[in-house]
């Protein structure tokens, strides 16, 4: 089971990289609408709408319509269910930082500098406004590090979170290509039961966060609940001034499929005076 997270900067090839790739290793390119048709559905908006507030592209009124917090979760449980199928190339939504720790996915970055890219576009686009162009590939870069610092904590983009980082001034689509086959098809990717559960614990996480997400509201948790798996087996963490958190957190989680015991650590802690 081969799974490779790819992140690519506009104009710099990526998509040519990608197919060089799953062609190679007989993989499925999951590009970024099929989660997007998803996610959308399921905060109850318009695809365009989540694409656009992606890019950096939608308008006031249609950035008010996204649930942030609901759209991350949403994202994540997307990307974690396509992983764990398997013989996957995900292209884009985070999912290269998100999978970072996924023994046996394999994060891949393709980037170039910025004067490659703009005529890369130009050519792609037929487009002769070299300044124009530019401004649209920095909005999208602009968008990425947006969701980047929000949804990861990432401040900017390091090679360190990536297995391999490819320039394409500098190396052919098809050295790029040979490059990540060259990893997929090493020792220390292979398919085992360890990286399998490390994987379905991770998706699980996911399913108990979205169901907390949609059940529970800042304003009782405003901290958040923690979440840990290992092998059906949740953790539940926190601290709230609420007394119904505690309850109502494990009662959540109880119902996500694949759950089988909970160990819940939540603590409620008085206020003004008054005890939980």
């Amino acid at each position: 089971m081969t799974v490779i997270a790819m992140t690519r900067e506009i104009g710099s090839l990526g998509t040519e990289v990608a197919a060089g790739v799953a062609k190679r290793l007989g993989l499925e390119i999951v590009r970024s609408e099929i989660a997007a048709n998803n996610v959308a559905r399921r905060l109850g908006v318009a695809e365009s709408v989540v694409t656009r507030y992606l890019d950096g592209s939608a308008s006031l009124v249609e950035r008010w319509q996204i649930n942030r917090r609901k759209l991350f979760h949403y994202a994540a449980e997307e990307i974690l269910d396509l992983a764990q199928r398997g013989n996957v190339l995900i292209k884009g939504w985070g999912a290269a930082t998100l999978l970072r720790d996924m023994p046996q996915v394999i994060s891949a970055r393709v980037c170039a500098p910025m004067e490659f890219r703009v005529r890369v576009m130009m050519e792609r686009l037929g487009r002769k406004d070299a300044g124009a162009v530019r401004e649209e590939i920095e909005r999208f870069d602009a968008a990425r590090a947006r969701t980047l610092r929000a949804y990861f904590n990432v401040e900017q983009e390091d090679a360190r979170l990536y297995h391999i980082v490819l320039n394409t001034e500098r190396l052919s689509v098809d050295a790029c290509v040979n490059a990540v086959c060259e990893l997929a098809e090493g020792p220390r990717f292979r398919d085992t039961f360890k990286s399998r559960s490390a994987l379905a614990n991770k998706l699980l996480e996911a399913k108990i966060n979205a169901a907390m997400a949609e059940h529970i509201s800042v304003a009782m948790a405003p901290l958040g609940v923690s979440v840990s798996v290992a092998n059906g087996k949740v953790t539940l963490g926190g601290t709230t001034s609420s007394g119904s958190l505690r309850p109502r957190a494990e009662k959540i989680a109880r119902a996500v499929a694949g759950v089988l015991q909970i160990d819940n650590r939540i603590v409620s802690v008085p206020t003004r005076g008054s005890a939980f």
